[in-house]
């Protein structure tokens, strides 16, 4: 089958050390259209959280990295892509405070909130407890940016994954929390926006019945007739999703998907073609594999891809469609690097998954080796 050849091929392409452009008569079936590494080589041990946006120049990526998440030394880089290369990676923000405490910078995420501008929002503070938001912009496509500023109290920005914007202008920016207190409560909500960004309200989520679920680092899809559906991370082993029918001012209460979730990070994007794409982990336990899913409705999704199935840690997925309709996805490998695919969506072959479970024809985790 189509799927299980293009899965071969991209467990050849993530072997250590190599970055690999899918091409030519004999690879003509498979989605993927390019495989490789942003970076090789780095003053920093690790990597991870990556966001991605097309500018009007190419593509630029960014990421936190430094001695360990969490360490103070962590901060934001960046890597503009132009002519098919990366460039070297570059520190553009840190959390050196005006006293000289430094503490962490956290979970970038690039948008183009305004038509040529850029913003960079990004976390800072010694845990996402305790975290603030930051944003910086860039009218040269991440060639320079502003000075930072921080955002006001009680609103953090998007937490890992990039707003949407919808037909009328209004900013959507996915975010959510996590308390203090042990174990800590995660709560999504969502911050709006109806003046391009310059200033944003916080839509809470309502209580549902029973336990409420932990969930946090939602991602927004586009339906039809206005409906928005937000899907992310949970500690329940499941993708979360809530829905909104009036362009994100109420959305229901927080339900399970049949997606399986290791508590690890998502994203999702609408396509041009209406259907929606997930990419995370299709597992309970552990950050391998590393999967995309379609669906048309938001609810029966469907196996498409399976970006990685080797041991190691493959997540933490940011993903885009540009103009010219191919999908982008960047993701942490292994902690060490930042991973880039390039997908033609047009070339998916999806199998139903009606209760969840991955086709094992898919070439996926539940797959014979």
């Amino acid at each position: 089958m189509r799927l299980q050849t293009s899965v071969l091929t991209l467990m050849l392409a993530a072997a250590p050390g190599i970055a690999a452009t899918f091409q030519g008569t004999a690879n003509q079936a498979t989605p993927i259209l390019k495989s490789e590494f942003v970076f090789e080589k780095v003053p920093f041990a690790s990597a991870h959280a990556s966001t991605i946006v097309r500018t009007k120049e190419g593509l630029l990526a960014a990421w936190f990295a430094g001695t360990r998440e969490g360490a103070p030394d962590v901060g934001i880089w960046t890597s503009r892509e132009t002519g098919g290369t990366w460039s070297e990676p570059k520190e553009v923000a840190n959390g050196i405070q005006p006293d000289g405490t430094r503490h962490p910078c956290w979970n970038p995420v690039l948008f183009e909130t305004t038509p040529g501008v850029v913003t960079l929002f990004y976390k800072v503070g010694p845990s996402p407890q305790r975290w603030w938001g930051v944003t910086r912009t860039s009218r040269d496509a991440g060639r320079t940016w502003s000075d930072a500023q921080r955002l006001p109290d009680g609103i953090l920005g998007p937490i890992k994954n990039k707003p949407v914007r919808l037909a009328d202008g209004t900013l959507i920016s996915p975010a959510s929390t996590e308390s203090p207190e042990q174990p800590s409560k995660w709560r999504v909500h969502f911050e709006r926006s109806t003046d391009e960004g310059k200033t944003w309200s916080l839509v809470p989520l309502p209580a549902g019945d029973g336990t409420p679920i932990d969930a946090i680092q939602p991602s927004i899809l586009i339906h039809g007739g206005g409906r928005l559906q937000a899907v992310g991370r949970t500690r329940s082993e499941r993708v979360f999703e809530t829905w909104s029918s009036d362009g994100g001012r109420t959305w229901t209460p927080m339900t399970l998907t049949v997606l399986p979730n290791p508590s690890a990070g998502t994203d999702a994007v609408t396509l041009a073609d209406g259907r929606h794409l997930i990419v995370y982990n299709h597992t309970p336990k552990g950050r391998s594999p590393l999967n995309i899913a379609v669906t048309r409705d938001g609810k029966l999704w469907e196996a498409a891809l399976v970006l990685e199935n080797e041991p190691g840690e493959y997540s933490y997925p940011a993903v885009i469609q540009t103009a010219d309709r191919l999908v982008h996805v960047t993701y942490t490998w292994k902690r060490l690097r930042i991973k880039h695919v390039v997908i033609d969506p047009g070339r998916l072959q999806t199998l139903p998954m009606p209760d969840g479970s991955w086709p094992a024809t898919a070439g996926g985790p539940d797959a014979k080796k």
